[in-house]
């Protein structure tokens, strides 16, 4: 059957948004930006192990992701960030109901470690640390129509980026722990047989390759995105998926953002991207748009410091 891969929003999406956990922009100090997303993805052919097929029981299979995410400046160099997704999952054909629910809650802290100017342009380093967590009580023993995999995620995200005018390249690598899980029955079989409902999860690594433009709030970027499961094995054939499967996939795709100039704090993103490789997952190709506000409490903070003063 197929798989469905379906991880938090914070962790291998290819993202658009403001600033996310993903990229190389700061909010600055005492502004929150925040907005919906909605994202859909499909896919219809997959890959068993290494072997690529399709399955007419399940026709093809769709993702919807409702998610609000956000971000605020406690300092220029220093963000935190949210995002709660709702997932709803669909087959075509077949018996397999699909699931909906609230996914797993993600919590970010991005730090603009250094800066320095290089050549003709500027070369800043980040260091990222996130942590996710179920925030409803789904089913992940249910692939491949699970809206998630029930770990609790701890990333860690080095990354650095290069700025010449308003051209520039961003590079990062992210380890992600993964926290075991239990599923709803007292034995299953992996390469062998667990008499158990305690599933081992393997940790998993991710690297994302960014490159665009880039300037006064606006941005256009292509974006190569692999993640690679460390451990794991591969669905046996014509078997059903499993959370502990060995799931990696490369994909490439197009983010861009445009502020309104009529009121530049509203800003418009879309994105779009499709898998060109992968091993027991979904030749997914999706897209997502969504509408984001900042609200800056630092001017609100000055103008009522200087009517006090008045």
């Amino acid at each position: 059957m197929k798989k469905l891969l379906l991880l938090t929003v914070f962790l291998i999406s290819i993202k658009a948004g403001a600033q996310t956990d993903i990229d190389a922009i700061m909010m600055e100090k005492n502004a929150f930006c925040i907005g919906p997303m909605y994202a859909h993805s499909s896919w219809k052919n997959y890959w068993e192990g290494t072997l690529k097929r399709d399955n007419a029981n399940l026709g093809k299979v769709s993702t919807t992701m409702s998610s609000v995410m956000g971000n605020y400046g406690i300092t220029n160099k220093l963000n935190v960030l949210f995002g709660v997704p709702y997932v709803k999952t669909k087959a075509s054909a077949g018996q397999l109901k699909g699931l909906k629910g609230i996914q797993d809650i993600s919590l970010w802290v991005k730090w603009k470690a250094y800066t320095k100017k290089m050549g003709q342009g500027r070369l800043s380093l980040f260091a990222i640390g996130g942590y996710s967590l179920p925030a409803s009580n789904y089913t992940a023993d249910f692939l491949p129509m699970s809206i998630g995999l029930e770990s609790k995620n701890l990333s860690l995200r080095a990354m650095a980026d290069y700025q010449r005018g308003a051209w520039f390249a961003t590079l990062s690598g992210t380890y992600v722990r993964r926290s075991n899980i239990e599923i709803d029955r007292t034995a299953y079989y992996t390469t062998e047989m667990h008499y158990s409902n305690e599933v081992k999860m393997p940790d998993a690594a991710s690297f994302n390759f960014r490159a665009g433009y880039r300037d006064k709030g606006a941005y256009a970027e292509l974006v190569l995105d692999n993640w690679t499961t460390l451990d794991g094995f591969d669905i046996t054939r014509n078997n059903m998926p499993f959370p502990s499967n060995r799931m990696n996939a490369t994909r490439i795709g197009l983010n861009l953002k445009y502020p309104m100039r009529f009121h530049p704090p509203l800003s418009l993103v879309a994105n779009g991207f499709t898998t060109i490789a992968g091993r027991n997952m979904g030749q997914a190709t999706g897209f997502g748009a969504g509408i984001f506000y900042v609200f800056n409490f630092a001017k609100k903070e000055k103008a009522d410091t200087n009517k006090s003063k008045k």
